[in-house]
């Protein structure tokens, strides 16, 4: 099994989410998020890539992270009922493995929701389901969490705070301002993951006032 791939950035093709890195004179064919994409850094750098590999009676596929973290999530999620490595890719490609785990502590159907795809039944299961797959924060890490998954710096983790989510409110303003899922979905990808909450949904509203 392939655990890790080291070699050169050959190729990117953002319309597949695949990359192609040569190692040894061979070139692998990696399926990978948009943001993993990214961070792999640019065409011809050497990268480095954690390695799931996927091996069913038609096909052999390897899938790409940049972090052991984010395979980790994935691995979990493809261990769910119903959840397969498209389904897992695309939660991951929303929401970051912080992110992610703090949307299931929290009992967050609507952020699921976000993943194409995903209506409401489809999250409440999968929120049910993941809880018994992936690593939960108690009550007290939630703050922790929260921090980590907008990219702050950790406060109060333990003084019992609330923990925010900024897009997560922006999010909820634009849903009883009567935006759907697809359209919110969009302009979350495009605002900041930090700062006041009401200055993103000014910012979220000159977006979509743009699409129209």
């Amino acid at each position: 099994m392939i655990g890790s791939l080291r070699g050169l950035l050959l190729d990117r093709d953002r319309n597949f989410g695949e990359v192609l890195v040569e190692v040894g004179g061979l070139g692998y064919r990696i399926t990978v998020t948009p943001n993993t994409s990214l961070d792999l850094g640019e065409v011809g750098d050497t990268v480095f890539v954690h390695i799931h590999h996927h091996v069913r009676e038609d096909a052999v596929t390897l899938y790409g992270f940049a972090t052991k973290e984010e395979r980790s999530c994935f691995e979990a999620l493809i261990s769910a009922h119903g959840v397969g490595p498209s389904l897992a890719l695309a939660i991951l490609s929303v929401h970051a493995p912080a992110q992610l785990r703090l949307a299931l502590a929290s009992d967050d159907v609507a952020s699921l929701c976000l993943v194409p795809g995903v209506g409401r039944k489809t999250a409440v299961r999968l929120l049910v389901e993941l809880k018994s797959k992936l690593d939960l924060p108690d009550v007290v890490e939630l703050a922790a969490l929260a921090d980590a998954a907008a990219g702050h710096e950790p406060s109060g983790a333990g003084r019992g705070a609330r923990p925010s989510n900024v897009l997560a409110d922006v999010r909820d303003a634009l849903g009883g301002l009567g935006y759907d899922l697809d359209e919110i979905r969009d302009v979350l990808g495009r605002l900041p993951a930090e700062g006041d909450a009401a200055d993103l949904v000014r910012q979220a509203l000159k977006l979509l006032a743009v699409r129209v």
